[in-house]
Protein backbone atom coordinates (compact mmCIF):
# COMPACT_ATOMS: atom_id res chain seq x y z
CA UNK A 1 0.00 0.00 0.00
CA UNK A 2 2.84 2.29 0.99
CA UNK A 3 4.75 1.66 -2.22
CA UNK A 4 1.70 2.56 -4.87
CA UNK A 5 0.18 5.07 -2.62
CA UNK A 6 3.90 6.79 -3.47
CA UNK A 7 2.57 6.92 -7.36
CA UNK A 8 -0.91 8.44 -6.30
CA UNK A 9 -2.56 4.95 -6.48
CA UNK A 10 -4.51 3.02 -3.93
CA UNK A 11 -5.05 -0.82 -2.92
CA UNK A 12 -7.84 -0.34 -0.68
CA UNK A 13 -8.26 -3.74 1.46
CA UNK A 14 -7.03 -2.82 5.14
CA UNK A 15 -7.82 -5.93 7.46
CA UNK A 16 -6.93 -5.44 11.01
CA UNK A 17 -3.46 -7.38 10.72
CA UNK A 18 -2.10 -5.08 7.18
CA UNK A 19 1.10 -4.38 9.54
CA UNK A 20 2.42 -8.38 9.81
CA UNK A 21 -0.02 -10.29 6.87
CA UNK A 22 0.95 -11.09 3.37
CA UNK A 23 -1.02 -11.03 0.50
CA UNK A 24 -0.77 -14.01 -0.63
CA UNK A 25 -2.24 -15.04 3.29
CA UNK A 26 -5.01 -11.88 2.02
CA UNK A 27 -6.03 -13.62 -1.00
CA UNK A 28 -6.19 -16.94 0.34
CA UNK A 29 -8.41 -15.43 2.89
CA UNK A 30 -10.27 -13.41 1.28
CA UNK A 31 -9.23 -10.32 3.86
CA UNK A 32 -11.62 -7.61 4.16
CA UNK A 33 -11.47 -4.98 6.57
CA UNK A 34 -13.02 -1.66 7.65
CA UNK A 35 -12.94 0.11 4.07
CA UNK A 36 -14.87 -3.08 2.23
CA UNK A 37 -18.45 -0.92 2.94
CA UNK A 38 -17.19 1.63 -0.16
CA UNK A 39 -14.46 -0.36 -1.82
CA UNK A 40 -15.10 -4.18 -1.24
CA UNK A 41 -13.01 -7.24 -0.30
CA UNK A 42 -9.85 -8.99 -1.51
CA UNK A 43 -11.15 -10.46 -4.46
CA UNK A 44 -12.20 -7.72 -5.96
CA UNK A 45 -9.34 -6.37 -6.36
CA UNK A 46 -7.64 -9.60 -7.65
CA UNK A 47 -7.13 -9.44 -11.42
CA UNK A 48 -5.47 -12.88 -11.92
CA UNK A 49 -3.34 -15.57 -10.20
CA UNK A 50 -0.62 -17.66 -11.24
CA UNK A 51 -0.81 -21.20 -9.24
CA UNK A 52 0.71 -24.30 -8.73
CA UNK A 53 -1.41 -27.60 -8.50
CA UNK A 54 -0.99 -29.84 -6.31
CA UNK A 55 0.74 -32.28 -8.83
CA UNK A 56 3.02 -29.67 -9.69
CA UNK A 57 1.33 -28.17 -12.64
CA UNK A 58 0.97 -24.58 -12.93
CA UNK A 59 -1.67 -22.53 -14.54
CA UNK A 60 -2.62 -19.24 -14.55
CA UNK A 61 -6.32 -17.99 -14.18
CA UNK A 62 -7.60 -14.39 -15.34
CA UNK A 63 -5.60 -11.67 -17.34
CA UNK A 64 -4.70 -7.92 -16.99
CA UNK A 65 -8.24 -6.69 -18.17
CA UNK A 66 -11.92 -5.16 -17.11
CA UNK A 67 -13.98 -7.69 -18.72
CA UNK A 68 -13.43 -11.69 -18.78
CA UNK A 69 -16.42 -13.92 -19.27
CA UNK A 70 -13.78 -17.24 -20.96
CA UNK A 71 -14.79 -20.63 -19.12
CA UNK A 72 -15.37 -20.53 -14.93
CA UNK A 73 -14.00 -18.11 -12.95
CA UNK A 74 -11.29 -19.51 -11.51
CA UNK A 75 -9.88 -16.45 -10.14
CA UNK A 76 -12.84 -15.70 -7.89
CA UNK A 77 -13.02 -19.43 -6.61
CA UNK A 78 -9.14 -19.37 -5.56
CA UNK A 79 -9.59 -15.83 -3.93
CA UNK A 80 -10.93 -17.44 0.06
CA UNK A 81 -9.88 -21.15 -0.78
CA UNK A 82 -7.90 -20.47 2.47
CA UNK A 83 -4.71 -23.00 0.72
CA UNK A 84 -6.70 -26.00 0.46
CA UNK A 85 -6.96 -26.04 -3.55
CA UNK A 86 -3.07 -24.07 -4.82
CA UNK A 87 -0.13 -22.89 -4.30
CA UNK A 88 -0.06 -19.03 -5.41
CA UNK A 89 2.91 -17.90 -6.85
CA UNK A 90 1.81 -14.31 -8.69
CA UNK A 91 -1.07 -12.50 -7.84
CA UNK A 92 -1.95 -9.56 -10.68
CA UNK A 93 -3.97 -6.82 -8.26
CA UNK A 94 -6.33 -3.90 -9.07
CA UNK A 95 -5.37 -0.29 -8.22
CA UNK A 96 -6.91 2.72 -8.18
CA UNK A 97 -6.34 6.47 -7.93
CA UNK A 98 -5.93 7.76 -4.37
CA UNK A 99 -8.64 9.96 -2.60
CA UNK A 100 -7.61 13.44 -2.18
CA UNK A 101 -8.67 13.92 1.07
CA UNK A 102 -10.48 11.73 3.99
CA UNK A 103 -12.35 12.86 7.01
CA UNK A 104 -13.01 10.81 10.46
CA UNK A 105 -15.85 11.25 12.35
CA UNK A 106 -16.50 9.63 15.68
CA UNK A 107 -20.29 9.38 17.25
CA UNK A 108 -21.32 8.10 20.35
CA UNK A 109 -24.26 6.15 21.51
CA UNK A 110 -26.30 5.16 24.73
CA UNK A 111 -26.68 1.63 23.74
CA UNK A 112 -25.53 -0.78 20.87
CA UNK A 113 -29.39 -0.89 19.18
CA UNK A 114 -29.22 2.92 18.51
CA UNK A 115 -25.50 2.43 16.74
CA UNK A 116 -27.19 -0.44 14.89
CA UNK A 117 -30.28 2.19 13.56
CA UNK A 118 -27.60 4.76 13.04
CA UNK A 119 -25.76 2.63 10.61
CA UNK A 120 -29.08 1.45 8.60
CA UNK A 121 -30.06 5.53 8.92
CA UNK A 122 -26.35 6.26 6.73
CA UNK A 123 -26.80 3.50 4.40
CA UNK A 124 -30.17 5.14 3.56
CA UNK A 125 -29.46 8.66 3.71
CA UNK A 126 -27.27 7.47 0.23
CA UNK A 127 -24.00 8.65 1.87
CA UNK A 128 -21.40 5.77 0.95
CA UNK A 129 -18.64 5.82 3.72
CA UNK A 130 -15.47 4.50 3.18
CA UNK A 131 -15.68 3.19 6.60
CA UNK A 132 -18.40 2.67 9.44
CA UNK A 133 -17.44 1.02 12.51
CA UNK A 134 -19.06 -0.11 15.52
CA UNK A 135 -17.34 -0.29 19.16
CA UNK A 136 -19.63 -1.74 21.84
CA UNK A 137 -18.92 -0.71 25.60
CA UNK A 138 -16.43 -3.38 26.60
CA UNK A 139 -13.96 -3.20 23.73
CA UNK A 140 -14.34 0.59 24.96
CA UNK A 141 -13.11 -0.14 28.49
CA UNK A 142 -10.44 -2.93 27.39
CA UNK A 143 -8.58 -0.10 25.23
CA UNK A 144 -8.78 2.07 27.64
CA UNK A 145 -7.45 -0.41 30.30
CA UNK A 146 -5.19 -2.15 28.25
CA UNK A 147 -4.06 -0.14 25.21
CA UNK A 148 -4.14 3.56 27.29
CA UNK A 149 -6.71 5.28 24.93
CA UNK A 150 -9.99 6.58 25.60
CA UNK A 151 -12.36 6.61 22.58
CA UNK A 152 -16.10 7.06 24.11
CA UNK A 153 -15.82 8.52 27.64
CA UNK A 154 -19.39 6.95 29.00
CA UNK A 155 -21.31 6.20 26.27
CA UNK A 156 -22.27 2.13 25.66
CA UNK A 157 -21.01 2.16 22.04
CA UNK A 158 -19.48 4.39 19.27
CA UNK A 159 -19.26 4.76 15.42
CA UNK A 160 -16.09 5.35 14.00
CA UNK A 161 -17.03 6.51 10.88
CA UNK A 162 -14.47 7.73 7.41
CA UNK A 163 -15.50 9.40 4.39
CA UNK A 164 -12.97 10.19 1.79
CA UNK A 165 -13.30 12.19 -1.69
CA UNK A 166 -12.63 15.36 -3.33
CA UNK A 167 -11.35 18.16 -0.96
CA UNK A 168 -14.52 20.18 -1.25
CA UNK A 169 -17.06 17.43 -1.09
CA UNK A 170 -15.36 15.85 2.36
CA UNK A 171 -16.60 18.45 4.43
CA UNK A 172 -20.12 18.17 3.24
CA UNK A 173 -20.20 14.53 3.34
CA UNK A 174 -19.26 14.47 7.03
CA UNK A 175 -21.66 17.27 8.27
CA UNK A 176 -24.72 14.89 6.41
CA UNK A 177 -23.08 11.41 8.48
CA UNK A 178 -23.08 13.82 11.59
CA UNK A 179 -27.21 15.03 11.19
CA UNK A 180 -27.90 11.43 10.30
CA UNK A 181 -26.45 10.07 13.57
CA UNK A 182 -27.24 12.78 15.76
CA UNK A 183 -31.17 12.19 14.15
CA UNK A 184 -30.84 8.61 15.51
CA UNK A 185 -29.37 9.63 19.64
CA UNK A 186 -26.13 9.68 18.82
CA UNK A 187 -23.52 12.67 19.42
CA UNK A 188 -20.83 13.67 17.18
CA UNK A 189 -17.48 15.07 16.73
CA UNK A 190 -15.08 15.45 13.49
CA UNK A 191 -11.52 15.02 13.76
CA UNK A 192 -9.31 18.28 13.78
CA UNK A 193 -6.89 16.74 11.68
CA UNK A 194 -5.45 13.63 10.33
CA UNK A 195 -3.20 13.51 13.54
CA UNK A 196 -6.35 12.74 15.72
CA UNK A 197 -8.16 10.65 13.11
CA UNK A 198 -4.93 8.39 13.01
CA UNK A 199 -5.14 8.12 16.76
CA UNK A 200 -8.73 6.72 16.62
CA UNK A 201 -8.23 4.47 13.87
CA UNK A 202 -4.51 3.35 15.96
CA UNK A 203 -7.18 2.97 18.69
CA UNK A 204 -9.90 1.01 16.85
CA UNK A 205 -7.32 -1.57 15.67
CA UNK A 206 -5.89 -1.94 19.13
CA UNK A 207 -9.37 -3.98 19.97
CA UNK A 208 -8.67 -7.39 19.32
CA UNK A 209 -5.13 -7.56 21.61
CA UNK A 210 -7.24 -5.73 24.44
CA UNK A 211 -10.06 -8.03 24.73
CA UNK A 212 -7.75 -10.98 24.30
CA UNK A 213 -6.35 -9.71 28.68
CA UNK A 214 -10.27 -9.97 29.76
CA UNK A 215 -10.27 -13.41 30.05
CA UNK A 216 -8.39 -16.95 29.32
CA UNK A 217 -9.81 -18.12 26.46
CA UNK A 218 -11.62 -15.26 23.65
CA UNK A 219 -13.56 -17.24 20.89
CA UNK A 220 -14.17 -14.48 17.72
CA UNK A 221 -17.18 -15.03 15.47
CA UNK A 222 -17.32 -12.92 12.40
CA UNK A 223 -20.94 -12.98 11.44
CA UNK A 224 -22.85 -10.88 9.25
CA UNK A 225 -26.08 -9.43 8.58
CA UNK A 226 -27.80 -7.38 6.43
CA UNK A 227 -27.47 -3.96 7.77
CA UNK A 228 -31.23 -3.29 8.23
CA UNK A 229 -31.09 -5.97 10.94
CA UNK A 230 -27.79 -5.14 12.87
CA UNK A 231 -30.30 -3.20 15.76
CA UNK A 232 -31.88 -6.83 16.32
CA UNK A 233 -28.57 -8.54 15.73
CA UNK A 234 -26.87 -7.11 18.49
CA UNK A 235 -30.19 -6.81 20.84
CA UNK A 236 -30.34 -10.33 20.81
CA UNK A 237 -26.47 -10.99 21.70
CA UNK A 238 -26.63 -8.91 24.02
CA UNK A 239 -29.21 -10.66 25.96
CA UNK A 240 -27.21 -13.88 25.75
CA UNK A 241 -24.61 -12.36 27.90
CA UNK A 242 -27.26 -12.91 30.67
CA UNK A 243 -28.46 -15.97 29.54
CA UNK A 244 -24.82 -17.81 29.84
CA UNK A 245 -23.25 -15.31 32.16
CA UNK A 246 -20.21 -14.60 29.76
CA UNK A 247 -18.88 -10.93 28.74
CA UNK A 248 -20.16 -11.00 25.20
CA UNK A 249 -17.94 -8.05 22.94
CA UNK A 250 -18.87 -6.56 19.78
CA UNK A 251 -17.24 -4.58 17.24
CA UNK A 252 -16.70 -4.85 13.98
CA UNK A 253 -17.08 -3.38 10.30
CA UNK A 254 -21.39 -2.46 10.76
CA UNK A 255 -21.28 -0.55 7.61
CA UNK A 256 -21.16 -4.06 5.67
CA UNK A 257 -23.05 -5.70 8.25
CA UNK A 258 -19.92 -7.48 9.51
CA UNK A 259 -19.67 -7.90 13.39
CA UNK A 260 -16.78 -9.45 15.01
CA UNK A 261 -18.79 -11.40 18.36
CA UNK A 262 -16.35 -11.94 21.29
CA UNK A 263 -16.93 -14.73 23.78
CA UNK A 264 -14.94 -14.08 26.50
CA UNK A 265 -14.55 -17.42 28.27
CA UNK A 266 -12.05 -20.01 29.79
CA UNK A 267 -11.29 -23.55 27.72
CA UNK A 268 -9.95 -25.33 31.28
CA UNK A 269 -13.06 -24.08 32.67
CA UNK A 270 -15.69 -27.19 31.92
CA UNK A 271 -18.77 -25.31 32.92
CA UNK A 272 -17.95 -22.32 31.40
CA UNK A 273 -16.36 -23.65 28.03
CA UNK A 274 -19.68 -25.71 27.82
CA UNK A 275 -21.72 -22.42 27.75
CA UNK A 276 -19.48 -20.62 25.33
CA UNK A 277 -20.03 -23.39 23.04
CA UNK A 278 -23.77 -23.05 23.19
CA UNK A 279 -23.30 -19.10 22.88
CA UNK A 280 -21.79 -19.72 19.67
CA UNK A 281 -24.79 -21.77 18.33
CA UNK A 282 -26.94 -19.42 19.37
CA UNK A 283 -25.35 -16.56 17.75
CA UNK A 284 -24.87 -18.66 14.67
CA UNK A 285 -28.85 -19.47 14.97
CA UNK A 286 -29.71 -15.69 14.85
CA UNK A 287 -27.33 -14.62 12.41
CA UNK A 288 -29.17 -17.42 9.98
CA UNK A 289 -32.25 -16.03 11.23
CA UNK A 290 -31.92 -12.61 10.11
CA UNK A 291 -30.52 -13.46 6.47
CA UNK A 292 -27.24 -13.28 7.27
CA UNK A 293 -23.89 -15.75 7.09
CA UNK A 294 -21.95 -17.42 9.47
CA UNK A 295 -18.27 -15.47 8.59
CA UNK A 296 -17.85 -12.57 6.37
CA UNK A 297 -14.02 -12.44 6.40
CA UNK A 298 -12.52 -14.75 9.20
CA UNK A 299 -13.56 -17.99 6.66
CA UNK A 300 -13.65 -21.49 8.26
CA UNK A 301 -10.67 -23.12 8.75
CA UNK A 302 -11.14 -25.87 11.62
CA UNK A 303 -13.25 -23.70 13.80
CA UNK A 304 -16.34 -23.37 11.56
CA UNK A 305 -16.24 -26.32 9.71
CA UNK A 306 -18.77 -28.22 12.53
CA UNK A 307 -21.16 -25.07 12.35
CA UNK A 308 -21.50 -25.16 8.17
CA UNK A 309 -24.58 -27.53 7.83
CA UNK A 310 -26.79 -24.76 9.58
CA UNK A 311 -25.85 -22.21 6.69
CA UNK A 312 -25.20 -25.21 3.66
CA UNK A 313 -27.38 -27.83 2.22
CA UNK A 314 -25.99 -31.32 1.81
CA UNK A 315 -25.96 -30.75 -1.80
CA UNK A 316 -24.02 -27.75 -1.67
CA UNK A 317 -21.03 -29.45 0.71
CA UNK A 318 -21.01 -31.74 -2.19
CA UNK A 319 -20.22 -29.82 -4.73
CA UNK A 320 -17.65 -27.80 -2.41
CA UNK A 321 -15.91 -31.39 -1.69
CA UNK A 322 -16.25 -32.15 -5.24
CA UNK A 323 -14.29 -28.77 -6.52
CA UNK A 324 -11.51 -29.92 -4.25
CA UNK A 325 -10.80 -33.42 -5.45
CA UNK A 326 -10.93 -32.05 -8.80
CA UNK A 327 -7.68 -30.07 -7.69
CA UNK A 328 -6.30 -31.36 -5.24
CA UNK A 329 -7.43 -35.52 -5.38
CA UNK A 330 -5.15 -36.34 -2.87
CA UNK A 331 -5.95 -33.98 -0.34
CA UNK A 332 -2.71 -32.86 -0.22
CA UNK A 333 -3.04 -29.11 0.85
CA UNK A 334 -3.99 -27.50 4.01
CA UNK A 335 -6.16 -30.91 4.97
CA UNK A 336 -8.71 -30.93 7.84
CA UNK A 337 -9.86 -27.37 6.66
CA UNK A 338 -13.04 -25.92 5.10
CA UNK A 339 -14.94 -29.25 6.14
CA UNK A 340 -14.23 -30.27 3.21
CA UNK A 341 -12.66 -33.95 4.00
Amino acid sequence: QQTVEALGLFYPPDPASLTFSTLGGNVAENAGGPRAVKYGVTRDYVLGIEAVLPGGEKITTGRKVVKDVVGYDLTRLLVGSEGTLAFFTRILLRLLPYPPATGTLLALFSSREQAGEAVAAIIHSRVLPTAIEFVDRGALDAVKKYAGVEMGNQAQALLLIEVDGEEELVPRLLEKVAEVCQQTGGTTRVAKDQAEAQELWLARRAISPAIAQIAPTKINEDIVVPRSELPRALARIEALEEKYGLPIICFGHAGDGNIHVNIMTDKKDPEKWAKAQKAVREVFAITLELGGTLSGEHGVGITKAPYLSMELSPRVMELLKGIKRAFDPKNLLNPGKMGLD
